[in-house]
């Protein structure tokens, strides 16, 4: 009666769900994932609302982790979650996958017998390495679950301010007020150490023509990493100008947020300055403290109309003001691929790595070279 009752088996799909909540933020441990497999076994995987409760019940640790669980299960199956009751009549529904991202062979064949839990993770796995710019409108649809289920760890760094601590430098100033506390009998050492604050993050998005098709993606993205840490991330564009997009993507609602951003850009699919557009963020932002000791990450492929010379000179005034400077370019993930175009030519000098940032995956790693810098 349990999930491995509907043809082939299912535990590679929900070991895949349960490392999907892990990657969010779930505390969902092996012994939770084999509870889990566990509940589900007595339970038929086919019923939306019993599959449901059984994860929730096993893999959800604590408070915090119902809200994450309820989206990576959306996500992953493409159901919405009501909450249902489990003492509710139990009515059947279809099996629970995400919609076919690649239309099904009907009939005997072999695609009519894939077992859907299986179906389901194939098809997000596959759209995870995906190449964004080749995605099809029902694709993008669930690209835009995928990268909201992305959790940023901004990157940190040490404060000057120094905090109490248990470990640490001995710390004479409360060492002392603690003897004098004591009438001057012996006390407990007390200890300092720096604090950690988070590093501040300048995402620099090129949306010109050549770009359009990863723009709101990537603009998405920006929504995610902006959301994270709102105090510490700062988004600009770069066309023909450059634009502050940080108050738009601030928005908690992302379909708000990319209309905010929208009518706030008004070079959308353009022509391309990068050097320009970099110059005058450094002149109005990151010189007077925007970029200084930040992560600047800039999303482009390189195409420049404008000189590239002075790209290069912008990039190496960057590169002194910066704590780390990455590139993206969604064409650096195809193989094969040569950095020719001038604006990147110019700009491998001066930057700490040239990474790809056309797939979903590609932006998860994105996020841990981000954070280990």
């Amino acid at each position: 009666m349990g999930a491995a009752d509907h043809g082939g088996d299912p535990v590679p799909g929900l070991v895949g769900f349960a490392r999907a909540l892990r990657d969010a933020g779930v505390g969902c441990g092996p012994e939770r994932v084999q509870a889990y497999l566990r509940a589900v076994a007595e339970f038929d995987a086919a019923e939306p609302s019993q599959l449901y409760w059984a994860g929730r019940l096993t893999l959800c640790a604590e408070p915090d982790d119902l809200p994450r669980y309820d989206a990576g299960f959306a996500a992953w199956f493409g159901l919405a979650t009501s909450r249902p009751s489990p003492s509710a009549p139990q009515q059947r529904q279809p099996p629970p996958r995400i919609a076919a991202l690649t239309p099904l062979e009907s009939g005997d064949g072999e695609g009519a017998e894939q077992p859907p839990l299986r179906a389901a993770a194939s098809d997000v796995e596959v759209l995870r390495h995906r190449d964004i710019g080749e995605l099809s409108p029902a694709e993008r649809a669930h690209l835009r679950e995928l990268i909201a289920l992305l959790r940023p760890d901004p990157p940190r760094r040490s404060a000057l301010r120094l905090r109490p601590a248990r470990r640490g430098e001995l710390d004479p100033r409360r060492t002392l007020r603690a003897l004098l506390a004591a009438g001057g009998e012996p006390a407990r050492l007390r200890r300092r150490h720096k604090a950690r604050r988070p590093r501040r993050v300048v995402l620099l998005v090129d949306v010109s023509g050549s770009m359009s098709p990863y723009a709101d993606a990537l603009l998405r993205f920006a929504h995610v990493v902006t959301r994270a840490a709102p105090a510490s991330t700062e988004t600009f564009t770069l066309g023909t100008r450059m634009t502050r997009l940080t108050r738009q993507l601030r928005q908690r609602d992302p379909e708000h947020a990319l209309t905010a951003a929208a009518r706030a850009v008004p070079d959308f699919a353009g022509g391309t300055r990068l050097g320009e557009g970099i110059k005058a963020f450094l002149d109005r932002w990151g010189q007077r403290g925007a970029a200084r000791q930040a992560v600047v990450v800039v999303f482009s492929d390189g195409w420049e109309r404008g000189d590239p010379s002075l790209l290069g000179e912008q990039m190496a005034r960057l590169r002194r003001l910066a704590h780390a400077v990455l590139w993206v370019n969604p064409h650096a993930g195809r193989d094969g691929y040569v950095p020719v175009q001038s604006g990147i030519r110019v700009a491998l000098p001066h930057v700490d790595g040239l990474l790809a940032g056309h797939s979903v995956q590609t932006l998860q790693e994105l996020l841990s070279e981000v954070r280990r810098a």
